[in-house]
């Protein structure tokens, strides 16, 4: 079973046709006992990040989030909440994977919200599960005026003004800052990545976040 967290997001119900595409049925929940038990979690997310942690910590589900050992995937403010901090309202977020998500500048000529289609950037010498079968510079649909930095747990890199984290996994904790709902077959190729994980993976998907 997929759970997809009510959180509130705005692509919400988008996540949920890209999963009917693919032939599986995700269940909107808020449910701690629900998201607990499922096979796989999705955390979709669009708007503010003090909004957002503020409506899943109303719902009881900081603590329930924090302790799953299932594969989980934040999307676009859905992974950024995976982060330590947001520059937005100086927000504390899950704090599962380290980082601090920060502000585009638009005194540098950019124009924010970054929005439309860019390239993916492969980082590490082993490509991660979520990029099997995925061409290197495919391009994916943005949506967002905040970014995480490239470390150590960057999966796959994008370029606006500057490098920022497109694609972060952190033992079972995934992120795609990009709407794969929105980014054609690319999307649907790494949604089925993710789906095809086993509950138990490599090292790299066993490791946990230890401090």
């Amino acid at each position: 079973m997929i759970a997809i967290i009510d959180s509130g997001g705005a692509n919400i119900a988008s996540v949920r046709f890209a999963l009917e595409r693919l032939g599986v049925a995700g269940e909107l929940t808020a449910d701690p006992a629900v998201i607990a038990a499922a096979d796989k979690v999705i955390l979709p997310g669009v708007g503010a990040a003090p909004v957002a942690m503020a409506q899943l910590e109303a719902a009881g589900l900081i603590e329930c989030i924090r302790g799953l050992t299932q594969p989980v995937l934040g999307i676009c403010l859905g992974m950024q909440l995976l982060f330590e901090r947001s520059q937005e309202g100086d927000t504390p977020l899950l704090g599962l994977i380290k980082g601090t998500c920060r502000a585009f500048d638009p005194s540098a000529g950019l124009t924010v919200p970054h929005m439309g289609w860019n390239r993916l950037s492969a980082v590490g010498e082993a490509p991660h599960p979520l990029l099997s079968g995925v061409d290197l510079g495919a391009h994916v649909y943005f949506v967002h005026s905040y970014a995480a930095p490239v470390s150590e747990d960057t999966v796959a890199s994008c370029s606006y003004g500057m490098d920022f984290t497109a694609l972060v996994a952190r033992g079972n904790f995934m992120g795609a800052q990009f709407h794969p709902e929105r980014s054609g077959p690319v999307g649907a190729r790494i949604l089925g990545n993710f789906l095809a994980l086993p509950q138990s993976s490599d090292d790299r998907l066993k490791e946990r976040l230890t401090g």
